[in-house]
Formats: structure tokens, sequence, C-alpha cells
């Protein structure tokens, strides 16, 4: 008798084992980054029609895509969801009623240098304004980062602030992206954090696990395991293509390392505004243990608008995205308004 499915079966799975990343590799690629439109168009062979364009918008809003990311765009392929993403256009130029340079009121909700409180119960921190990447539909493409905290004592007043407000219980660090912090600096601000008693848990809004893989190293696995709060990470993945090799690597490092990591995704036209495209991520991000969270109605910024998708059609995607999916795989669509007190539930 053949026992050999029996057997196959029978004992324990063997826990698959992620790869590490060196503590430098993460620098060295953002060093590597494309940095301009000449290159971007050559080495994924577009148009040269795209070419002028493509530098006028990056004099408004740089260029910047790490070469990780790059490899997971198809060449020739000028409609590729992630291409669109991260290719200046030249319709960025054009103003559009109703797109503005602060589309979520981040201005009147600043407390303090470096902090924004909006919502009752958690503030925000721009822990710095420096991305790995440069997403084309940013909302906060036109932050005034030059105003913002640069050196660790000049975050003294807005720790002052949280310390003396005790209804902070949560403490999100975005930016630009927190984990372009060194591992040194971040440790520190997130020690200072944690010293304020009422300060339980710490969020970290990023997208480097997504387009700089590289940066979840065993060093940073241990600082965010030895806070004292607990932490949560945020990714931001918007199509499946990107949750792919090492991404899913450094995702598959963030879950099993007891992190509880959720996604927060944009709707945006040429992009993920298909069924198809929203079943897909959140297929693969659940497949790793990474929860669909937020499907966010675009941001109106200037320079964005082309971006938009009709919510009549992100309500059709997200009730169809209920039939395909079980309910924890399927985000909530929702908006962000100025002055709200919350986000805005669309579906």
């Amino acid at each position: 008798m053949d026992f050999s499915f029996a057997s196959s079966i029978s004992g324990p799975r063997a826990p698959q084992k992620t790869p590490e990343f060196a503590e430098d590799d993460w620098p060295r690629e953002l060093a590597r980054a494309i940095r301009e439109p000449d290159e971007l168009i050559e080495l994924l062979n577009l148009s040269e029609t795209l070419r002028e364009p493509a530098r006028r918008a990056a004099r408004l809003f740089p260029l910047l895509v790490p070469r990780s990311y790059l490899a997971r765009i198809r060449r020739g392929d000028e409609h590729d969801p992630l291409l669109a993403q991260v290719l200046p256009l030249g319709i960025e130029e054009e103003p559009v009623p109703g797109f503005v340079a602060d589309p979520v009121g981040d201005s009147p909700a600043r407390r303090a240098p470096g902090l924004l409180h909006k919502y009752q119960g958690r503030a925000l921190l721009i822990a710095t304004g420096a991305c790995a990447v440069h997403c084309r539909y940013c909302f906060r493409r036109h932050y005034p980062y030059g105003d913002e905290p640069r050196r660790m004592s000049d975050w003294d007043e807005a720790l002052a602030t949280i310390a003396a407000d005790p209804s902070l219980n949560e403490i999100i660090l975005s930016g630009g992206d927190p984990l372009m912090l060194t591992d040194a600096r971040l440790e520190e601000l997130c020690a200072r954090l944690c010293e304020i008693p009422h300060v339980t848990r710490l969020r970290l809004h990023t997208r480097l696990p997504i387009v700089l893989p590289e940066r979840v190293t065993g060093r940073l696995m241990r600082l965010l395991l030895n806070l004292q709060a607990t932490p949560i990470v945020v990714v931001h993945a918007n199509h499946p293509h990107e949750v792919a090799g090492t991404c899913a690597e450094a995702l598959r490092r963030l879950v099993r390392g007891g992190i509880t990591v959720l996604n927060q995704a944009v709707l945006l036209r040429g992009v993920n505004d298909t069924t198809e495209a929203q079943e897909g991520l959140c297929r693969s991000l659940v497949d790793l243990g990474v929860m669909p969270y937020y499907l966010h109605q675009l941001d109106r910024v200037a320079g964005a608008a082309h971006f938009e998708v009709a919510e009549e059609l992100g309500i059709l995607i997200v009730d169809e995205l209920r039939r395909r999916l079980p309910g924890y795989a399927v985000p909530r669509y929702v908006r962000e308004t100025a002055g709200g007190e919350h986000k805005e539930l669309i579906a």
C-alpha cells in the first residue's frame, strides 16, 4: 500500500523561514533609486513622448522610485498599474477646481511642531518628510515639511503636548515615512513616546515594506517588539502586483514576528478601479496575514485629479468584494474630510 499521501499530511507543516535582510541593504538600495524621468523612461522602454512632460511634472514634485519596485513594473507597458503610481505626467500641471494643496486639513490640525491632532484619542507625528517613493497622488505632496522637527530636541514641544493630554492613548508616526528614520533615531523617538504613561499604542504608517522591503531588518523587528507600547504597522499597497517577491517576504516577517499589520489602499483610476484588482489585492494580503483596513476615496490634492474614481464605482466594487470574499478580507471604503471628527464610511 502506498502511504506517501498519508505521510505527507501526518506531521506538522514545517514553518517557512524568510531570509534576513542585512542592516545596510536598505540605505544602499535607497541610494540606487531612480530620481530622473529620463532614466525611468529608458529603463522601462517607454515612449519618447513622455519624456518632456515627465521632466516638467518632476520639477513640481520630484520623481523617486526604488529599483526593487521598478523590477515589478512591466517594461514597455505605459498602462502598467505600478508605473501609473510613480510616473510624472504633464496633466499634473493643470489646475482643477476643488483640488487643493491641503485637502485633509492638516494645517488647522497642527497643535505643535510636527504634531497633528484631528481625532479623539489619537494624534499624529510627522516623523520625517522623507519617503522611499514619491506617489503621484500623495495627499501631502505640497506639505511644508521644512517647518517640522529635524533634531531630537525639536520634538520637545510636541512630546510635552502629548504628555499633557491624557486622552491621547495612540500616537501615529507618519510623514513622509517614519521608517525612513535610522533605527537609532526611530528607537529614540519611540522610547520618548513610551515614557508617557497614557500612550499605550504606537502606530506606524509606512510604505517602505511595499516599495523598499529591505527596510524590514532583524534590528527593526527587535525594535518594534521591544516597545513598551503596543506596535501596529499600517502599510500601503494598492495593487496585487506590488505584493510579491521581497515585499511578500517583508510582510510575512512582520506578521510572523507578532506585529499586527493592516493595509490602507487608495482607489485610483487606471490602477485598481476594478473588482478584479481589488480582489487580487485583498487575497494577496490576507494570505500573508495582513488585514485589509481601509480603501480610501482619493484625497483631492492639487496635481492628482486624473486619479479620481467616481464614488458610485467604488461602492459597486466593494459590494462585489463582499460577495466574493469573507468579511475580514473586505476593506472599509472611506473618505477623509477636512475638519471631520473621523473618517466617513462610504461603503
